[in-house]
């Protein structure tokens, strides 16, 4: 068995010197102050003096090793214990072997595929722990942000292609004009016309069209049928003739 460790780097490889020290700041104030994390980079080392990470290049993998806390390209900031593995030597650069196939350079991403990224899935292979939280917190956080951003367009975009079918459904349905079906003028009814007759596919709707009848025939003089019942009735008694109801 031997013992793995991660060793963790601000990242300050910007070329502003002003930037690189606001960066340091950062990770102090977040990391020593809060306890929350902030812009690191990370390595792992296992059983020779040198750290395995990742970064981007544009051909060929970009697993690469260094002397360990001795990256130039960022600023040494502390080495954590991540337990012990009881891979051996062969095992381990078989496992590198591997990694390095999987991992090209042209496949970072900063906020979903960075160097912790790697180092967790390393570490996932040795049988120890994973990094500390804290380590990619912000990276995390970041494509956490992104994929909700991408998973809301989604339903956004789905809610548009409903709307707009729902719409061309309604536009069909009230302007398509003469089609298989057919309008009752009495009743107002629409019906789309079943093949068989039998009504079995009948859509009916109302569209208020019987009340408007009513109202036009009662405007031009027609009577209903009690009115005309009540007239006969008057006509008989104005006659003479003896009305009488019929016996129970």
């Amino acid at each position: 068995m031997t013992e793995v460790f991660v060793h963790v780097y601000d990242v300050t490889n910007s070329a502003s010197v002003k930037t690189n020290a606001a960066i340091v700041q950062l990770n102090k104030l977040l990391r020593d102050g809060i306890g929350l994390g902030g812009v690191f980079h990370s390595a792992v080392e296992v059983y020779d003096h040198e750290e395995w990470s990742f970064g981007y290049c544009e051909n060929g993998s970009g697993v690469f090793s260094c002397s360990k806390k001795g990256n130039p390209m960022y600023t040494y900031r502390e080495t954590v214990s991540l337990g012990y593995t009881n891979c051996s030597s062969l095992k381990v650069n078989q496992i590198l072997t591997e990694l390095s196939r999987e991992w090209p350079g042209y496949s970072y991403d900063l906020l979903s595929r960075n160097c912790n990224h790697f180092c967790d899935q390393f570490c996932e292979r040795l049988g120890v722990q994973k990094l500390p939280a804290w380590v990619n917190r912000f990276a995390n956080a970041g494509d956490a942000a992104v994929e909700a951003a991408e998973n809301t367009m989604k339903r956004l975009r789905q809610a548009k292609s409903d709307l707009i079918s729902a719409s061309k459904v309604a536009y069909r349905f009230l302007f398509a004009g003469p089609s298989t079906s057919s309008v009752d003028p009495d009743l107002g009814l629409l019906d789309n016309g079943s093949p068989n007759g039998s009504g079995g596919g009948l859509l009916r709707f109302s569209i208020l069209k019987a009340p408007v009848t009513l109202i036009s025939k009662n405007c031009l003089g027609f009577q209903d049928q009690g009115s005309v019942e009540k007239s006969q009735a008057e006509n008989v008694c104005n006659d003479g003739n003896d009305f009488r109801r019929p016996s129970l």
